[in-house]
């Protein structure tokens, strides 16, 4: 069978980590939306997205086609439903469709003639960008149980004090030096050739993708991910980090979601929750306007391939768009559109060209390719987005 995994309705509320990828490709838990379900279903994907994005993630249609919700994260029994999918079949959670069958010659799908079977068991739907962090304490817990199932851990390192050592899972290469490890409250996933330095104080729920840093002295409280080729140090609560980003020094970061070739400078702080301990507000991309997330504690969502300075202070509950860099002294403005320069004082258009030169830099420090598809995404956001900045 062939499975393709599609945006479906919350694209837009999840900008702007949806601008550079589709939904699938967002990481939560220890894996990416996609690598739970290809995981889970024992086959590769492809993507339904914005035609911009289509040149990097391709749709393969066959004969027969199962149409998968991105949104929604698999569970053994939602897997088990999508498996035994047949022609005219679809799967509803509260009205909203999961999954549903097609086939190639099938020219209009109107799922309103579609045999409609109800999932009446919990699932984990990202629906807002917020949920990426909220939700993050269930999705570790789940990956981890995915990924470690009938597996052995490489040994605790010698001089490594633990908690709860059945929670705690290792991977070949990993490297933790005279660390605390507690896993009481949750489980901590350490990658292959990951690297714990010494001192750092690490609570779980905690997963640490291949090839990432945790520096010295470090503070990690759960629900927090590192995804693959990242470097935290300072303080850190309940962040997402997708991949290849860094916030390698002192400063803290809490509540909050950083997406790819990200850098947060040294002593960069981020508020988590207002002075008056009000709701707070998030700008939306579809509202074009401050709401409400129901959240008391929410901090910073970056796009990918922005930047802050040293010593950059962010107030609660800022978003800050694709390829932006900030710095300066006093608090920015709580939305920063993307392709933003500047701070507090002010900003101005930081020039594509210039954009694109420095991605090209910051992804040949990790031997990673800034080819012309990669280009061509930034340039269409740039695009895009220009509505935003009214500088």
């Amino acid at each position: 069978m062939n499975y393709i995994l599609f945006d479906g309705t919350v694209r837009n509320a999840l900008l702007p980590f949806t601008y550079t990828r589709p939904v699938a490709d967002i990481r939560i838990g220890i894996l990416t939306i996609r690598e739970k379900w290809e995981k889970q279903l024992g086959f590769t994907t492809s993507t339904i997205t914005e035609d911009y994005l289509e040149e990097k993630y391709p749709m393969v249609e066959m004969e027969q086609n199962i149409l998968i919700n991105a949104s929604f994260l698999p569970t053994k029994a939602l897997i088990e439903k999508v498996k035994n999918l047949k022609a005219n079949q679809a799967i509803f959670k509260n009205d909203e469709v999961i999954a549903f069958f097609t086939s190639e010659n099938q020219e209009v799908v109107n799922l309103d003639s579609y045999e409609q079977e109800e999932f009446n068991f919990d699932l984990l739907q990202i629906k807002n960008s917020w949920d990426i962090f909220s939700l993050n304490d269930q999705a570790i817990s789940d990956d981890f149980e995915l990924l470690t199932q009938g597996r052995k851990s490489q040994p605790i390192p010698e001089g490594v004090k633990y908690l709860n050592k059945e929670n705690i899972f290792i991977e070949e290469g990993a490297e933790i030096l005279f660390s605390v490890l507690n896993a009481s409250s949750g489980p901590i996933y350490i990658g292959k050739n990951a690297l714990v330095m010494e001192g750092s104080l690490i609570r779980g729920p905690f997963a640490m993708g291949n090839d990432s840093v945790v520096k010295m002295g470090s503070k990690v409280y759960g629900a927090t991910t590192l995804g693959p080729k990242c470097t935290i140090g300072g303080e850190v609560k309940n962040v997402v980090l997708f991949g290849n980003s860094s916030k390698g020094h002192e400063g803290y970061l809490g509540n909050s979601v950083i997406g790819e070739w990200c850098n947060i400078g040294a002593d960069t702080n981020n508020s988590n929750l207002k002075n008056n301990y009000a709701e707070v507000r998030l700008w939306n991309y579809e509202s074009e306007k401050f709401d409400k997330t129901g959240l008391q504690f929410c901090g910073l969502m970056m796009g990918d391939h922005s930047k802050s300075a040293i010593n950059t202070m962010f107030n609660t509950g800022t978003v800050i768009g694709v390829s932006s860099n900030i710095y300066g002294s006093n608090f920015p403005r709580n939305f920063i559109p993307s392709f933003s320069w500047g701070g507090a004082a002010g900003f101005t258009t930081y020039q594509i060209s210039k954009a694109n030169e420095t991605a090209n830099l910051v992804l040949k420090r990790k031997n990673e390719l800034f080819d012309e598809k990669e280009q061509r995404i930034l340039e269409h956001v740039f695009e895009i987005t220009k509505k935003y900045r009214n500088f």
